[in-house]
């Protein structure tokens, strides 16, 4: 079940569930989280758009296998696709898989809204919100603000953790 919307559909924000022909739409989503690092490299567009397309199936293909219970969805804004969020609740703990909006949406509260909603309603559940996050991504410091706290790294990632009654749920 997704996280219930509160603060999000206050700005027209819905999810769905992802179907098979979202893929190429979650593939540029992903394409777009990585433009700043790519664009150093000097690499022709062809390279980067081969060396992207190789990622994302890669990842795609690692949630699919290690969280085969998780909820893949597709966010959007008035009707319009605009991101994803891809999330696996178990028994005590809600792992934030992935959460990625539009870079024309990013910055304008919305991926705030849902963090801010899903740390509400695990908050009611009682249960934990696990993440990992790259330590330089800009959205660490929302998650620092929400009362997630590093517990750690993991390759070239920081998990984190949000426990019920450690944290805002202020959304931000």
């Amino acid at each position: 079940m997704p996280p219930p919307l509160r603060r999000a559909a206050a700005l027209g924000v819905t999810y769905r569930p992802m179907q098979e022909e979202d893929v190429p739409f979650v593939a540029a989503v992903y394409a777009s989280t990585r433009t700043e690092e790519l664009a150093v490299t000097g690499w022709p567009d062809e390279m980067k758009e081969a060396f992207l397309a190789q990622q994302h199936r890669a990842q795609h293909y690692h949630y699919q296998t290690y969280y085969p219970g998780a909820e893949w969805l597709i966010v959007e804004q008035d009707g319009v696709a605009v991101g994803r969020l891809y999330i696996e609740e178990g028994a005590t703990d809600i792992r934030l898989i992935d959460i990625a909006l539009l870079p024309e949406r990013r910055g304008a509260g919305v991926g705030r809204a849902m963090v801010g909603d899903l740390v509400e309603w695990a908050g009611e559940v009682r249960k934990s919100i696990s993440l990992h996050v790259e330590p330089n991504n800009p959205v660490r410091r929302l998650y620092l603000r929400l009362g997630f706290v590093p517990t750690g790294l993991a390759g070239a990632y920081e998990a984190m953790l949000w426990e019920p009654g450690s944290g805002s749920s202020d959304g931000g």
